[in-house]
């Protein structure tokens, strides 16, 4: 039997650990980057330090919720960073919200505290008036607001000493929002050790988070993968340049100036890009560059093969998830073209089973509700325990999505469950029929929805944005299907919009779409 030395100590995973271990290898390495904001691993250490003591300085108690209202800036990192370190719990709140909105998730989460920027004082006054649990507005900006607490006089009145506070890994370091894309968002309650060890899984599975490595943080870091993503890189000690705004042009010519190694990207980011002309396209030095990752919704096979073909050294990951569930599936380079429309292997430490609605397991290539089980899973919704049980099976969660497993092990994503159409009887899955469309050359962006229809139930609508300067016809759309997509599943009728709305992690708001297209 093997002798222990001394007691046994469980060091538990704080989000902030990876921050003060690489200001301690290389402190005076570039931590994060922005235009001219520059900063230094001690920088944003000392300053995360400060903003820890800042909020406990105004008496707030650890665990107490900071609501968070910002753009890309430089200074979101060291704010994720100093609350972790001092045990509150960061709700990061999209900027482009109204102020109701951003009421509901100050309230809904109960935050006690506010951190915005200047830019959104509109919004901020409106939810003030309606936000009546918040006890302090601190605000980011050059002049002073009645009312608020100028966020750079905190910090330069705030010890930039660590505060080292005890913090259990399993209690919440963030509550991410859902997109609402089926309702009222819902609180979803990450915990600093699911969201560490989702960094190290990261840095295993795509291989550029190493202190060599720099980042571009292109997603909006209020939203569970940008957040993600950025703050991985100055984890394990690279160097992340922040994106406040995507602009496709602005992302090559950076990745060819700053020398980026690896980026995080959404779907409509990469149809962006090409939409470019080729001149422009072409003209930027992306050799340097070697891995993209892409989330938050399907990528088109044929967009796969644009991004390949552009930039054939560089490695592309297509992966699946949600935010309850973090990383799920990863699709790895050399499979994106070997496996159509798949988003690959489970994970690392991730389980998956497809499930029947009577919850049995269902066999190879046959359509299940995909339920994963990992150490990335959240801990629940916050304050709403009833709907939290109901996104489980035992240990395993389903944000809700179909899938079916092949004879190798790989996962394709066929549709929400509730994007599902029944015409007539038959399922039929949208995802498919826009993979089709996708290819056509006219189309920049497209949406398969189920209509009523007094026949068949439901009939298939495609909803259609076409390229800058084209023109189609709802014939020429629908012919473009024949022999591509079996006659059940072509849609019966085209709409031409000029854009497909959206949610804040770019997924295609279905549910809107139906409501417009209904009659």
């Amino acid at each position: 039997m093997t002798q222990l030395l001394g007691p046994r100590v469980n060091v538990p995973l704080n989000i902030a650990d990876g921050l003060r271990v690489s200001t301690f290898r290389t402190p005076n390495k570039l931590a994060v980057v922005q235009g001219e904001k520059r900063f230094t691993f001690r920088q944003v250490n000392d300053r995360a330090n400060q903003v820890g003591h800042a909020v406990r300085g105004l008496g707030l108690q650890q665990g107490d919720r900071i609501g968070v209202v910002l753009a890309n800036i430089p200074e979101y990192i060291e704010i994720a960073f100093g609350l972790a370190r001092a045990g509150f719990v960061i709700v990061p709140i999209s900027y482009r919200l109204v102020g109701p909105e951003i009421a509901y998730h100050l309230n809904d989460s109960g935050a006690l505290a506010c951190i915005y920027a200047e830019d959104y004082d509109g919004a901020i006054e409106i939810a003030r008036a309606e936000a009546k649990e918040v006890r302090h507005w601190v605000r980011i900006g050059e002049r002073s607001v009645p009312g608020t607490l100028p966020y750079e006089d905190l910090l330069a009145a705030a010890a930039s000493t660590d505060t080292y506070v005890p913090v259990d890994e399993t209690t919440p370091f963030c509550i991410y929002y859902t997109s609402g894309t089926t309702g009222q968002p819902k609180g979803a309650v990450v915990s600093h050790r699911s969201r560490s060890l989702t960094f190290f899984a990261m840095a295993a599975e795509f291989g550029c988070y190493s202190p060599d490595d720099i980042a571009l943080g292109t997603a909006p870091i209020y939203h569970g993968a940008g957040m993600a993503w950025s703050l991985a890189t100055v984890y394990f000690g690279g160097t992340l340049s922040v994106m406040k705004q995507f602009r496709p042009e602005e992302l090559l010519q950076r990745i060819a100036a700053e020398g980026i190694t690896n980026a995080f990207m959404v779907p409509t980011m990469f149809h962006a890009i090409f939409s470019l002309p080729e001149a422009t396209r072409t003209k930027y030095d992306l050799s340097r560059f070697r891995v993209w990752m892409s989330n938050a919704a399907a990528l088109p096979q044929a967009t796969k093969e644009q991004i390949l073909g552009a930039w054939p050294h560089t490695r592309l990951f297509e992966l699946y998830g949600s935010t309850e569930g973090g990383i799920v599936t990863s699709l790895r380079p050399e499979d994106q073209l070997r496996k159509i429309q798949c988003v690959g292997h489970p994970f690392p430490l991730t389980e998956i089973i497809l499930l029947d609605d009577d919850g049995n397991e269902v066999g190879v290539n046959t359509v299940g509700e995909l339920f994963s089980r990992s150490p990335y899973l959240f801990n629940g919704y916050h304050n709403r325990p009833e709907e939290t049980a109901a996104g489980f099976h035992g240990e395993f969660f389903s944000a809700g999505d179909l899938a079916v497993r092949d004879e190798e092990g790989y996962f394709y994503i066929v549709d929400r469950k509730k994007d599902m159409v029944v015409s007539g009887g038959t399922n039929i899955y949208p995802r498919e029929i826009e993979e089709v469309l996708f290819r056509h050359p006219k189309i920049a962006d497209v949406a398969v929805i189920g209509v009523p229809d007094p026949y068949w139930g439901e009939a298939l609508k495609a909803i259609v944005v076409l390229r800058p300067g084209e023109q189609a016809t709802e014939e020429e759309i629908i012919a473009f299907t024949e022999g591509k997509l079996a006659g059940f599943k072509k849609p019966k009728s085209v709409a031409f919009i000029d854009e497909l709305p959206r949610n804040s992690a770019q997924k295609v708001l279905k549910r809107q779409l139906r409501e417009q297209f209904k009659n």
